[in-house]
Formats: structure tokens, sequence, C-alpha cells
């Protein structure tokens, strides 16, 4: 009791013109003693979860497209800049007043405007990537299982569920629990699996490197190794950088809610950069050596699959104490990346009705109805959806901090209550241009016999941002010299 006294005081010393009474706990400014995140803490907040199987899978699918070795290492450290670029401009706003991404929205896009992208990152977003996440782990944990329980895989004879395999699906309910039940232990939990999670990871994800260079002969022979439909032009290099890109695109969009906490600009500025593109260095050596290396020495294998490349160890040891590592990237990234915003983004839009936690949970069960197996065969479909999202939403958020409001926010008018004097309801010229630069970036999706169209759908995530970006900006410096 004292102490939420104490921080009530604080709050109303700190922020004592502007009136907090009309939103929740969570979505209230983080008084300037409480900000306590430092250059460490960001450069560790992403780091265990890079090594998530969803990332991996996207990374297998540029082998496929006919990158070679060099050429995917070039795409994914090409990635992890321009993430880290993203990640630190669209977090000032955040680091600078201390408010989550859902007040910074309601500055862009007003109260009630505000709530499409927040439902588009919190609920759109949050419940598909929670979905498609939760199945791929479950995939290997049935390579696990089947390990130590030889007979796992005959579980059900054949007989699925929703178009699962009976194991398949008793390994995606095992994961779902596991994931919901870290999630529900809290910010305590959640910080110490960011922390834990990133060591764990590392140690045997190089370990797993150093085997699969080892087997294919040397590290020389892993650079220099191209599939077999060997290809490359700068269409193909930048499709594959947008589509990792995307990857990342929800977390670049809701920065703010890991910003907000920052000591001062300098540590969020330094730290995420230098633990993202850190961990993107290692990422990429890790995609190279174990997919090139394990296509050099398995033949056989026909796909760039992770886990079947893991599986060619002999070490049943070996096999699930890597899987189990790359399982722990995948759960900090769902709890941290997903069910977090999402339910931060719930309690915003409903306060009355949900709380973060539980905001969270329905994100999870929306996560399983969706059949996101489905989902995951269409991978850089779906990539070019959360592109044509997310671009567009950062564009506009940029342009209007940086731009048009030049890094100053009215947090008076930010945290007025609806309907009142102060506040703003729409603001229209942000949603005619995330409607605009939505349609422009997705309708290449439905009208592939179109070049152009077809072309901005291949860099969703860039098309979106720069032509939202573009238009937004004009239009704001347009209405303001009228």
């Amino acid at each position: 009791m004292d102490k939420s006294l104490n921080r009530n005081e604080v709050l109303n010393d700190e922020f004592k013109d502007i009136d907090l009474t009309s939103v929740g706990e969570e979505l209230l400014p983080i008084p300037k003693e409480e900000r306590d995140w430092g250059i460490s803490k960001f450069a560790t907040l992403w780091m265990g979860s890079v090594h998530n199987i969803l990332s991996y899978m996207t990374v297998a699918g540029f082998f496929m497209l006919g990158l070679n070795s060099k050429q995917v290492l070039a795409a994914v450290m090409t990635s992890a800049i321009i993430v880290s670029f993203f990640y630190v401009v669209n977090g000032v706003a955040s680091a600078k007043y201390g408010i989550p991404f859902t007040m910074v929205l309601r500055s862009v896009f007003g109260v009630k405007g505000s709530k499409f992208p927040a439902l588009a990152r919190g609920l759109i977003a949050g419940v598909v990537f929670f979905g498609s996440q939760t199945y791929v782990t479950a995939g290997a944990m049935d390579v696990i299982f089947s390990r130590i329980f030889p007979g796992y895989l005959s579980i059900g004879n054949g007989a699925t569920i929703l178009g699962l395999p009976m194991y398949t699906a008793i390994s995606f309910v095992l994961t779902w629990v596991i994931t919901i039940a870290l999630f529900m232990g809290g910010n305590k939990v959640i910080d110490k699996l960011g922390s834990y999670a990133s060591p764990i990871v590392y140690l045997f994800i190089v370990g797993a490197a150093v085997w699969a260079i080892n087997i294919s002969g040397g590290f020389g022979e892993v650079l220099a190794y191209a599939p077999d439909n060997a290809q490359f032009n700068a269409v193909l290099f930048i499709t594959c950088v947008s589509a990792l890109v995307s990857n990342w695109a929800g977390p670049i969009v809701n920065t703010g809610d890991f910003t907000q906490r920052a000591k001062d600009l300098k540590s969020m500025i330094i730290g995420l950069p230098l633990g993202f593109i850190f961990s993107y260095i290692l990422f990429a050596i890790t995609c190279v050596a174990l997919f090139a290396g394990t296509a050099i020495a398995f033949p056989e294998l026909t796909s760039f699959d992770i886990v079947s490349s893991i599986n060619q160890m002999d070490s049943t040891i070996a096999v699930v104490v890597l899987i189990m590592a790359l399982n722990i990237g995948a759960l900090a990234f769902v709890v941290f990346g997903n069910l977090y915003p999402a339910g931060l983004q719930l309690t915003a839009l409903m306060p009355k009705v949900f709380t973060v936690k539980t905001g969270g949970i329905m994100t999870g069960i929306l996560g399983a109805v969706i059949l996101p197996w489905k989902i995951v065969n269409n991978l850089f479909l779906f990539y070019s959806f959360i592109g044509s999202m997310f671009g567009p939403i950062a564009g506009i958020m940029l342009s209007d901090f940086f731009i048009n409001k030049k890094q100053t926010l009215d947090l008076k008018q930010i945290y007025a209550p609806e309907n009142s004097e102060l506040s703003v309801s729409y603001n229209k010229r942000a949603m005619y241009v995330l409607a605009f630069s939505f349609t422009l970036s997705m309708i290449g999706a439905f009208l592939p016999g179109v070049p152009f169209f077809k072309l901005i759908n291949d860099f969703a995530f860039f098309s979106g941002l720069i032509s939202s970006f573009v238009l937004y900006t004009a239009l704001t410096l347009f209405s303001k010299n009228k």
C-alpha cells in the first residue's frame, strides 16, 4: 500500500498538470526515477529471442529461393541493421516521455483513430505470431519426444485433429500451456526469461554451428555453398530482406512499450543496436553453418529445415538440448514480442473487459483457433501482409513525431478524457494515409499478374513505410503552408 501511495505521489508531482484518470495503470507514464533500463538491459532485450524457429524458417526460404551462403549472410545482416535503426527511431518518443506505445498512437491517430492500429498490432499480429510460433515449436517438440519416446510419432495411428497429426496436437497443447504459464508469471518472470534465455541459447547454438561446420569440411566449404537452383538479382535480395524485417515489424511498431523504461536516450540508442546486431551476427553464421553444412554433409535432405538439420546428430542428448535452446528463444519471442503487447493493446481498447494478463490469454486462445499450421505453409504471403500493415503504421508514426510535432508531444492532450475539449478523436490525415499505403502494399498479393503491384508487394514493409512516410509528410507540410 505504501509503495502504491508513493508511486501516486510521484506521478502527481511529475505530471501534476495532466489528467491521468482516464486510463488504466498500464498506460500511465513512467516517472523518471522509475525508468531503470540501461545499456545492458536493452542490449540483452532481444538476444535470446533472435534465435527462434520461425526466424530460421524464414532464412531457410532464402536458400530455397536460390541465394548462396554469402548472399544469405548479407541479407540477414542487412535486415539486422534496418531493424535496429527502426527500433531506435521509433522508440525515441516513448523514451523521451516515458509513455507506452498505445499513448504514442493516440498522439498520432487520435483517441478513437488509434484503435485500429492498436488492434492490428495487439490482436491481429499477436494472434497470428503466437499461433504460428506455437505450431513450429510444437513440431520441434515432436522431434524431442520421438528421441526420448521412440513410439511417440505412432500415437493416433495416423489420426488427425483439425489437420494436425495426433502427436503434434499433443505437442501443440503442451507448448501452448507452457507459454501461457510463463506469460502469467508477470513482469518478473518475463524479465528473467529475457535475461536467462540469452546465455542458454547462445551456449548451445554456438555448439550447433561448430558441429555443422565440422561435418561439412570446414567454414570455407560452408561459405562456398550454393543450392542447385542458385540465382541472384536485386529484387530477390530485397524481397528476402523485407521478409526478415517483417518478422520483427510488430516489435518495431510497439518498441515504445520497452523504450519507455529507458534511463536516458543514450541507453536505448546504444543498447538496442549493440545487442541486436551482435545477436544477428551469430544468428547469420549459425543459419548458414547449419543449413549449408547439413546440405553438404547430408545431400538427401531436400528441405532447409532447422529442426531436421539438428536431428541429423547422432547424440540424442545433443538434439534434445539444442532444440530446447531454440524453443527457449521462441518462447521469449512469443512472450516478449506478442503476448505482452497484445495484452497491453486489448487493455487500452477495452479497459473494463481486459487486463494485460486476460488480454494475453485471449490472444493465446485465438492463436490456436485460427489453425496457424495453415498460415505457416504460406510464410512469405504472411510476411507480405504483416509488412503491408506495420510498414505504414511505422511510417506515419515517424513522420508525425519527427516532422509534424518536431519531437514534442502534448501529454495533456494525449491523456485527456475521450470526448473532452482537449482530446482529438480522429486524425483523418493519418487514417487516410494508412488505408492508402496498406492497399498499395498489399494489392499485389491479389493481382500477381501486374508486375508493378507484385514488385511493391514483394517489398511490402519497405513499400508501406516509405509510401506512408512520404505521403503523410507531404500532406502535413501542405496543411501547414495553406
